[in-house]
C-alpha cells in the first residue's frame, strides 16, 4: 500500500484570518488499527492545526469525535492506554456495562454474540465526553450504515453517542444500533475513510486508512475469524479504491497497521510503536500541499 499527496486547490475555502489554508480530517475504520489514528491528532496538535471540520466512520468516528470535543491527541493516548491496556480495567469497565435485569439482556430478543454497544461505549469514554453534536468544538460527521435502507447515512446533529455506536457496531460483534428508529450498523461498511463528506470545507482535505489487509503466509490456513474479518477488509479496500478513482483527497495516508486484527485492542502500545511511520509521512505532506497552497496564494 502506498501514501498520495495531491497537489490541487480545487474551490476550497481559505482561513483569510490567518492566512493558513485551512484543514479537514477524515478518520477512518478499521478497529484495534484505529489506534493509528492518534498519531494523526498528535501532530496536527504539533504543528498547531486544528481541523475546521471532522468526518469518521467505525473506531473513525471514536477518534474523530474525542479531537473535535476538544481532547489533545495526548489525552486521547492517554485515556486509550489506561482503558485498554490493562485486562483488568478492561473486564471492570464491561462489568459496569453489564445488564441490570433480565429484562435488559432479553430486550430486543437474546442474541448470541452480540453485545450493547452503546453500553460499552459509555463505559469506555471519558466522563466528560459530550453527548450531542451541539457540543462539539469542530463540525463532526459521523457515518452510519442504514441496515434496511442498504445505504450510508451521515449523523451530524442531535445524540452523538448514539451515532458513534451505530458507527462502531461491528456486524456479528454489537447489536445493531436504533438511531432515529432505523436499524444503523458500522459505518465503515459502506464508506470506510469518508473523505468525500469533507469536499469544499478546506483548503486540505486529509483521509486516513487504517483498514489494513490481511497479513499472513500463503502456507498458513486462515482461521474462521481471520476469514470474516479478512473478507470485510478486502470489501472495504475495493470501495476505497473506487473512491480514489473518481476524487483523491489532498493527502491520503496508509498506516502501517496490516499486521493486527480488528479485534487487537489489547495491543494499543504495539499498534502505536509499529505505526508511529506515519507522523513523518504527514509531516512531509502538510508540508508539500501548505507549501503549494501558500505559493498559489501569491501567484
Amino acid at each position: 500500500m502506498h501514501n498520495d499527496v495531491l497537489l490541487d486547490s480545487g474551490n476550497r475555502i481559505s482561513d483569510k484570518s490567518s492566512g493558513d489554508p485551512t484543514v479537514a480530517v477524515a478518520f477512518g475504520g478499521g478497529g484495534a488499527r484505529g489506534y493509528a489514528h492518534i498519531h494523526i491528532i498528535e501532530v496536527l496538535d504539533e504543528l498547531g492545526i486544528r481541523p475546521v471540520a471532522i468526518a469518521g466512520a467505525s473506531i473513525g468516528a471514536i477518534m474523530g469525535s474525542a479531537m473535535a470535543a476538544g481532547m489533545s491527541g495526548r489525552e486521547i493516548r492517554e485515556h486509550a492506554l489506561k482503558t485498554m491496556g490493562r485486562r483488568s480495567e478492561v473486564v471492570s469497565r464491561i462489568w459496569k456495562a453489564r445488564p441490570y435485569s433480565v429484562g435488559d439482556v432479553m430486550s430486543g430478543g437474546l442474541r448470541v454474540g452480540q453485545f450493547n454497544i452503546e453500553r460499552i461505549l459509555a463505559a469506555f469514554l471519558p466522563e466528560s465526553f459530550p453527548t450531542t453534536f451541539e457540543d462539539l468544538e469542530i463540525p463532526t460527521k459521523i457515518i452510519v450504515t442504514d441496515f434496511y435502507a442498504q445505504e450510508e447515512a451521515v449523523r451530524a446533529t442531535g445524540d452523538l453517542i448514539n451515532a458513534v455506536a451505530a458507527s462502531a457496531a461491528i456486524p456479528a460483534l454489537f447489536r445493531p444500533v436504533l438511531c432515529d428508529g432505523r436499524y444503523m450498523i458500522d459505518g465503515g461498511i459502506f464508506n470506510p475513510v469518508p473523505f468525500d463528506h469533507l469536499t469544499g470545507l478546506a483548503d486540505i482535505v486529509i483521509g486516513i486508512d487504517v483498514v489494513g489487509g490481511p497479513s499472513g503466509d500463503d502456507g498458513d490456513q486462515p482461521t474462521t475469524m481471520d476469514l470474516m474479518f479478512g473478507a470485510s477488509q478486502l470489501m472495504m479496500q475495493s470501495i476505497i479504491n473506487m473512491k480514489l478513482k473518481t476524487g483523491r483527497p489532498d493527502i491520503f495516508l496508509r498506516p502501517d497497521v496490516n499486521r493486527f486484527r480488528v479485534l487487537d485492542f489489547f495491543k494499543a502500545d504495539e499498534v502505536l510503536d509499529v505505526s508511529s511511520g506515519v507522523r513523518d509521512e504527514l509531516k512531509h505532506a502538510i508540508d508539500a500541499v501548505f507549501t503549494y497552497h501558500v505559493k498559489g496564494a501569491d501567484v
